[in-house]
This record gives C-alpha cells, structure tokens and sequence, in this order.
C-alpha cells in the first residue's frame, strides 16, 4: 500500500466559485488501486503555497506519492510547474512525456500542458491537468507502471528489470 496526497491549484476552487471534481477523480482512482489517500489540499494558483505545500507534505507527512491537478497550462496564473521544479531534486521526464503523447490521440490540445514529474526524497511528484477528465485518461494511463516507480524509489522493488517475456 502507497500513501498518497492530492493537491488542487484552482484560484476559483479555493474561492468557492468553482466545484473541485479533479480531487475527487484522483482518489477515486487510487483508492481502487494500492493506495491510502493521506491527505488533500486545495490552494489558489500561488507560486509560494504551491511550493510550501509540496514541501510540507513530502518532509512532514512523508507521502511516497503527490498527485497535483491544475495549474499546468499557459494562463498568467498557472505555476504549478515552475512551483515544482524548484522542490523536486530529480526530475522524471519519462512520466510528462508520456502522458502528453497519450493525451495526443485523444486532443492536440495536450501539446499545451506543461506538467512535470520529480523526486523529492523519497516522494514522486506528478503534476496532471485540472480538468477531470484529462486526470481520469492521464492517471489510469500511467498507473501500471507508476506502481513500479514507487516501489523502486521507496526501495520495494526486488528487481528492476521486466521479464523478456512482458
């Protein structure tokens, strides 16, 4: 079992003016996997809270998973990326990549997420879109092998390498 935390970057969520139904997606979807949601968060798009909440819950609650949703598109206020970038000490550009050439067979609009994935310490961070439906196709697309990740980085994994057969 993994121990996961949610972050929503939502300037309307965190006023009230906006219902948050990202968070909601994501724990749904891990909870039906190998995951304990340890906590969720709903911030405005702020560089500093963004940051400050990444570190928190990496240090202190010691999750080995933050899913963050919103904030990864090309609007003046949309930080998250850049937020990211100055917590985690490994980035993880297999993860985005991924996503986004997935997310291409379904929209191009996907060329203009910006998310990023990282490491700090012994925590992923993967920044999905707001939008619940790109995290439903996003998160159930990377989660088979997202499990694998994890086991490595918290040091569960007995082998790296798949079978020749797999």
């Amino acid at each position: 079992m993994f121990r996961a935390s949610i972050i929503c970057l939502s300037d309307k969520g965190y006023r009230g003016e906006r219902e948050d139904r990202s968070t909601g997606v994501i724990r749904e979807i891990l909870e039906g996997g190998n995951y304990e949601i340890a906590g969720e968060i709903l911030i405005p798009d702020e560089f500093d809270m963004i940051k400050s909440s990444l570190i928190e819950v990496c240090d202190r609650d010691r999750v080995d998973l933050v899913i963050t949703t919103g904030g990864t598109g090309l609007s003046p206020r949309d930080v998250t990326p850049e937020a990211t970038l100055e917590v985690v000490e490994k980035l993880v550009p297999g993860i985005p990549e991924a996503i986004r050439a997935y997310s291409m067979t379904i929209t191009n609009r996907a060329m203009l997420s910006r998310g990023v994935a990282g490491v700090r310490g012994a925590t992923l961070i993967i920044n999905l879109p707001g939008s619940p439906k790109a995290v439903k196709e996003s998160l159930e697309y990377i989660l088979s092998p997202l499990e694998h990740g994890l086991e490595t980085l918290t040091g569960r994994a007995s082998e790296c390498a798949r079978g020749e057969n797999k």
